[in-house]
């Protein structure tokens, strides 16, 4: 067999172990390869007190859903339904999608895939109670904007985000990397993490790569760090952000 040719380019990924496949395939379509950093593992809550909180939660006449983590999440402490006049929110496409796979069908999403977006839609403009289906930490613009708004917000963290160190063999190929490194940005607390474990050499290099952002939000906390070149990819699903990188390298990359 022939020898695979190597990779054009590497999308560095910051999403927690076992959530990079689904950006290794976006980045394999535009000639790139993966280099994970992830900064923790996804956890699903199995106690009484999680599945109570989620109980309450799904009986909100709105229900809003942060990730497909979360979804994922809630569909092993109980089946998903919706009742009667409820609505179902996704913060993102992604989230909808997972919210359709676990028999969900009638679920909004807005184009503008971030907080800021979800709560322009109808159903979150005075709404008198609100389920959030999420983890602790991460989207926390929702429930303070919800309560000023007049809403009760029942939260149930149906997942947990456990800090683990950054793999050596990860370590290892990113230092190894012989092609150009493009960041992939859609959570800050997951930079500051890796950032706080990266020895100074590749953190240097790292800083000097191209980042890509998921939201304008994000594409300012990457030049506050001290990131030069920052594009913004508007969405944080995989193939936006794999396009939005491979636009970002040089023509002979």
């Amino acid at each position: 067999m022939p020898a695979s040719r190597p990779p054009a380019w590497y999308l560095v990924s910051l999403r927690g172990q076992g959530e990079h496949a689904a950006l290794r395939r976006a980045a394999a379509r535009h000639g790139g390869a993966l280099l994970p950093l992830s900064p923790w593992r996804i956890v699903p809550m199995q106690d009484a007190a999680s599945g109570q909180a989620l109980v309450q939660a799904l009986s909100a006449p709105v229900v809003v859903f942060t990730s497909p983590a979360a979804v994922r999440a809630a569909a092993q402490l109980q089946p998903l339904a919706v009742r009667t006049g409820q609505h179902w929110l996704g913060v993102g496409a992604g989230t909808a999608a997972a919210l359709r796979r676990a028999g969900i069908v009638q679920v909004q999403a807005p184009g503008r895939m971030n907080s800021e977006g979800l709560l322009t839609l109808p159903a979150l403009a005075a709404p008198s109670r609100v389920g959030l289906v999420t983890a602790p930490g991460g989207r926390g613009l929702l429930a303070p904007t919800l309560a000023a708004r007049g809403a009760r917000v029942d939260r149930a963290d149906v997942y947990a985000r456990v800090p683990v160190p950054l793999d050596r063999r990860a370590l290892a190929r990113l230092a190894a990397a012989d092609a150009p490194l493009v960041l992939a940005l859609s959570s800050e607390e997951a930079l500051q993490r890796v950032l706080s474990q990266l020895p100074g050499a590749l953190a240097t290099r790292l800083r000097h790569a191209p980042v890509v952002a998921a939201s304008a939000r994000l594409a300012t906390v990457a030049r506050d760090l001290g990131w030069q070149r920052v594009l913004v990819a508007g969405s944080p699903r995989p193939a936006a952000l794999a396009r939005t990188a491979a636009d970002a390298l040089p023509t002979n990359a």
